[in-house]
């Protein structure tokens, strides 16, 4: 296991780069609406690219304090899960758009958190439910971004669970 009070090697150059990303995410995400109110469209991704500046900028000042640990090699940089988790997001990326969002997220979720956690199925199989429908909850019906819909007949359910709400009136 990885001492956190020592630096990995890789870990300077990578935060650096995610201060550089950050800063050029921030600099894009005001060119949605500028800097016109807090109600524009561009609010949120400058607070949220804006968070992201102000995090990476502190975790970078904290790794360049830390001194060098004795771990080397690609292992180091790139451990099991790391590369474990990579192939399961190319599965991913891969499944998405056939199989639709819900079905793919599901199993992508399930299974990176059981992973993670190394705990029971059941408790991972809960916690990817959970996550799943506030996520669904919060893009889907909230802010209706559209997401790929595979095998899962949303626009049916969506209708119906309407039609219910609707009749009650």
């Amino acid at each position: 296991m990885h001492d956190p009070s020592r630096r990995l090697p890789g870990e300077r150059l990578f935060s650096v780069l995610m201060v550089a990303v950050s800063l050029f995410l921030f600099h894009t995400a005001t060119k949605i609406s500028g800097f016109s109110g807090l109600a524009e469209p561009g609010s949120f991704p400058m607070f949220a690219t804006g968070m992201m500046v102000i995090t990476s900028v502190i975790i970078t000042l904290k790794t360049f304090r830390l001194p060098h640990s004795d771990a080397h090699g690609w292992k180091a940089v790139f451990p099991g899960f790391v590369i474990f988790t990579a192939i399961l997001m190319g599965f991913y990326a891969l499944a998405l758009k056939p199989v639709g969002f819900l079905p793919t997220s599901f199993v992508f979720l399930t299974i990176s958190t059981w992973v993670m956690s190394r705990g029971s199925l059941l408790h991972a199989l809960a916690v990817s439910a959970l996550s799943l429908v506030l996520v669904y909850v919060v893009f889907r019906i909230v802010f209706s971004v559209l997401m790929p819909e595979g095998v899962v007949p949303e626009r049916e359910i969506i209708a119906y669970i309407s039609s219910i709400f609707a009749a009650g009136e």
